[in-house]
């Protein structure tokens, strides 16, 4: 996330608002004189893969969105709902039909079809964890006709909706059979989806700017948008992507007109931007962030539960939360694994974290398990303002705890290379990282990327917990709320007991954009553009 290391003048601001929309080389300005209306924004990062299933990133997500649609999408009320396609369920909850709705082009005009949205669903499914989990319950997948797409299981599964549903990364977006039969570890070679908007090839400069025309072909759904689902009503012509690394220069953008909306201003100039009359400031996901912390099972001294333990009685919360956000006002205390305001809310296990209160019992632990003095090798990336200050206080809870520190800063680029090697701490390995990610990807024991523990299978840190896994193959039958809800606490508690990760509390980043603007949508993958209109 963009955050300025100095205050620029306003001359030199004036300057770079000016060479950045240079860059536009005049398309906004030509778009402005055609009579077309024009969204600029200014996203929270630069947009440079452009394959959904390639990357999990958030703005590739964005991207997404734009271009792409799905079979089927959430709510607000966390209910699956009909996007593309409709759905019955057998008596037997073995054989689900999906029936595509009428009027879905591909945007080289092609109809959409079954066998591209099976081709679709296949190639998602080899990154998604909950696509992964699906296709193994899956006895098979086919498209029975042009329309009408027949999913059979091999014993009921509960999370079938939920998966094909599913927000925020690693979205199942349909796109043309040509393309969803690219292997899932090369980008696909077109941009060609049915979603609201087309991407525009010719206007596309990596990292610097993305542009997006209105599908004048798109046919919404009727029913009032809501997150994914519902009608997607472009009200806009175009909407231009405009990368801007300097906050400042953004945000001074922002105030002059010159752009339209800003994903994620920075918190310490949210004061000038509230003071603003023409500037509307909103946290467009209500659900926000979780911050956490991961911990090696491979290497000493964290491959001994009981020094995890200890490290975990050690955090809290608050000293993160303050440091990272300052502003209560954008931050929860909240010990739920899967996040506080979601379906599977719950506190079991997380007092130390939430109160604060599991320092003596830290260095009680840390004693009776003979820590040897083997130094804990934190990555820092001193780059990332969203990442900066976790591994800090971290490093700073644990040495008040007894353990030695060996805090490591680098840059992101370097932990996430880093935090992939499974090489000692001594030859650039690692014992603990931090991370972000939103609850939509973590509001669920199949979806969320770090309660997996498969050992090798799992993802960096490398848990592996029969019982874990026991508990989220039952969750993934489970068909009642209340039983999954149920499991969802015995999962959380075993989270906490064998410290799988550190949920160190949710934070929120709020959108600006300019009173011009209207009709921002909320939701768990926003920004999305549908539905905003711009009056001149």
């Amino acid at each position: 996330m963009p955050h300025p290391s100095r205050r620029t003048s306003s001359a030199l601001v004036s300057c770079l608002v000016a060479a950045a929309f240079a860059v536009s080389a005049g398309v906004t300005t030509k778009a402005f004189a055609a009579g077309k209306k024009t969204i600029t924004a200014v996203m929270h990062s630069d947009l440079r893969v452009i394959d959904p299933v390639f990357t999990p990133a958030y703005i590739t997500r964005d991207h997404g969105y734009m271009v792409y649609d799905t079979l089927l999408g959430t709510d607000a009320n966390f209910q699956v709902q009909p996007q593309m396609a409709d759905w019955k369920v057998s008596d037997d909850k073995l054989t689900y039909t999906f029936t595509l709705r009428d009027g879905l082009k591909w945007h080289d005009g092609a109809d959409v079809t079954a066998e591209d949205c099976v081709a679709s669903l296949k190639r998602w499914s080899r990154n998604d964890s909950m696509g992964q989990k699906l296709m193994e319950a899956t006895a098979s997948l086919e498209a029975t006709d042009a329309k009408t797409i027949t999913l059979k299981l091999k014993e009921a599964y509960g999370l079938v909706l939920d998966s094909i549903g599913k927000p925020s990364s690693y979205v199942p977006f349909m796109m043309p059979k040509r393309l969803a039969e690219t292997p899932a570890n090369q980008q696909i070679s077109e941009q060609i989806g049915s979603g609201p908007f087309k991407f525009v090839k010719a206007e596309f400069q990596p990292g610097v700017k993305a542009v997006y025309e209105k599908n004048t072909d798109y046919v919404p759904r009727k029913e009032p948008p809501s997150w994914t689902a519902g009608g997607k009503v472009v009200k806009v012509d175009r909407v231009e992507w405009i990368a801007m690394p300097d906050a400042q220069t953004a945000v001074n953008a922002l105030q002059s007109g010159d752009v339209d909306f800003m994903e994620f201003p920075p918190l310490d100039l949210e004061p000038l931007l509230a003071a603003n009359p023409d500037i509307k400031m909103n946290v467009l996901n209500k659900f926000g962030y979780q911050t956490l912390g991961r911990m090696n099972f491979l290497f000493p001294p964290f491959d001994n539960v009981k020094l995890r333990r200890a490290a975990f009685l050690a955090l809290n919360q608050k000293d993160v939360l303050d440091a990272l956000v300052g502003n209560s006002k954008y931050y929860k205390i909240c010990g739920a694994v899967f996040g506080c305001g979601t379906p599977l809310e719950a506190d079991v296990g997380s007092e130390t974290l939430v109160k604060g209160n599991g320092m003596e019992q830290a260095k009680k632990l840390l004693a009776e398990a003979g820590y040897d003095g083997t130094p804990v090798v934190i990555l820092a990336p001193g780059d990332a303002i969203t990442l900066k200050a976790q591994p800090v206080i971290a490093a700073q809870l644990l040495r008040a705890a007894g353990f030695k520190v060996d805090l490591q800063t680098t840059d992101w680029q370097t932990v996430v290379t880093r935090r992939a090697s499974q090489k000692p701490p001594k030859e650039g390995g690692w014992n603990m990282f931090f991370t972000n990610s939103v609850i939509a990807d973590s509001g669920n024991p199949i979806g969320s990327t770090f309660v997996g523990a498969r050992g090798q299978k799992s993802p960096f840190g490398w848990p592996d917990d029969p019982k874990m896994e026991e508990l989220r193959d039952a969750f993934a039958k489970a068909t009642k709320p209340e039983d999954r809800k149920r499991i969802a606490a015995e999962i959380q508690q075993e989270v906490y007991e064998q410290v799988i990760y550190v949920p160190l509390g949710q934070w929120f980043m709020p959108s600006a954009w300019r009173k011009s603007i209207s009709g921002v949508l909320e939701g768990q993958a926003v920004p999305v553009f549908w539905n905003v209109d711009k009056s001149e």
